[in-house]
């Protein structure tokens, strides 16, 4: 599951607060406890990192180690922390392109990290990338995999149970049609692609979802856009 990191705290803190906070049987809640009082005290502050790569285009944090998190820009690459946000290192300086559209790590080992690259807001300053790419050792190595021409990725979505099985959602090309877009699958850990949700050469996927109750149950949106000068 994929979370910005404004909708990700926002639900952690709803969850705890709702915990601590309990309602009676009719439904009324019950008195404040102490520790609903000492979040009401909590503030946003910035963590990082501090660098002029644009805007953040996901963040992806690893469950049950709150020290690791991966942080993706626009035109600025990925970055990640292993200490919670004190310090942050970039990992992706070598690759053919800076621009981020997604990360993604794999349930079963978040060791193996795929990135897709272009960001996927199109706007007039919009930076595009070269295809998907993936880690096997928490992002030290690369290796590039393919979907040159999608240009622009906008999710990325890992089997549960089997790592070797991702989608890549693509929207192509921001200012003129191609073929390169839509959906795209993978069984083989990246080696081949199969492109299985496809429109025209005008349309491409703008976002990807799997059911955490079934990985065979896909969702995606698909988005017919072409931006002009």
């Amino acid at each position: 599951m994929r979370f910005r990191l404004s909708r990700m705290a926002t639900c952690l803190l709803a969850v705890a607060l709702f915990a601590q906070i309990g309602f009676a049987q009719d439904g009324a809640a019950q008195p404040k406890s102490p520790t609903e009082e000492a979040f009401a005290r909590l503030e946003w502050r910035s963590i990082g990192p501090a660098n002029m790569g644009g805007r953040i285009a996901d963040v992806e944090g690893v469950p049950g180690d709150p020290n690791v998190v991966y942080v993706a820009s626009a035109s600025g690459g990925l970055w990640k922390t292993t200490n919670g946000g004190v310090t942050w290192k970039p990992i992706f300086e070598r690759q053919g392109t800076l621009s981020i559209g997604d990360i993604a790590l794999a349930p079963s080992n978040p060791e193996v990290v795929w990135v897709g690259t272009g960001e996927s807001n199109v706007r007039n300053s919009v930076s595009f990338g070269d295809g998907v790419y993936k880690s096997t050792d928490g992002g030290k190595t690369w290796q590039h995999m393919g979907l040159k021409e999608t240009e622009h990725i906008c999710a990325i979505a890992i089997n549960p149970q089997n790592p070797d099985i991702v989608y890549v959602a693509a929207l192509g090309h921001a200012f003129g049609p191609n073929e390169e877009r839509g959906v795209f699958m993978t069984i083989d850990g990246g080696k081949t692609w199969n492109k299985t949700l496809y429109i025209d050469n005008q349309h491409g996927a703008s976002d990807l979802e799997i059911d955490p109750t079934n990985p065979n149950i896909l969702y995606a949106g698909m988005w017919s856009f072409e931006r002009k000068p």
